[in-house]
């Protein structure tokens, strides 16, 4: 099983596609609630360039507080991360698959609510 959901965005700008996957994001429920910019943390903690790299720490307020309430320790495993990358044919965008990372709980009915939410990152990834 693949445990993100991907997609190749050509023939666009980096912040372009930030902020078309920020829409998307929003438009299906979802808030950033973290943003990590690799390329300029690997650059100022290791003098390393790279190419860019950010992480968006998405959550969906409904669904999150659903699952806290069947499996308290489950915000171990959230926010749901999306990751831009500059790649050589343009900008690779990556979404977390919830029902890969909550395989590990033993709990149907949160696999349920994973299913939900793939469904609902699926649906940003396509939009973007």
């Amino acid at each position: 099983m693949d445990y993100t959901i991907n997609r190749l965005i050509t023939g666009a700008d980096f912040d372009v596609v930030d902020a078309r996957t920020r829409a998307a994001l929003s438009a299906n429920g979802f808030g950033v609630l973290t943003e990590i910019d690799v390329k300029a943390t690997m650059k100022r903690k290791l003098d390393v360039d790279m190419p860019a790299y950010r992480i968006l720490g998405a959550c969906n307020p409904k669904m999150a507080m659903e699952a806290i309430g069947m499996e308290p320790r489950v915000g171990a495993m959230l926010p749901c991360n999306v990751i831009l990358r500059e790649v050589e044919d343009g900008i690779a965008v990556s979404a977390i698959d919830p029902v890969a990372s909550m395989q590990a709980i033993d709990n149907p009915t949160l696999h349920a609510v994973a299913g939900q939410v793939r469904d609902l990152l699926a649906k940003v990834v396509a939009a973007i």
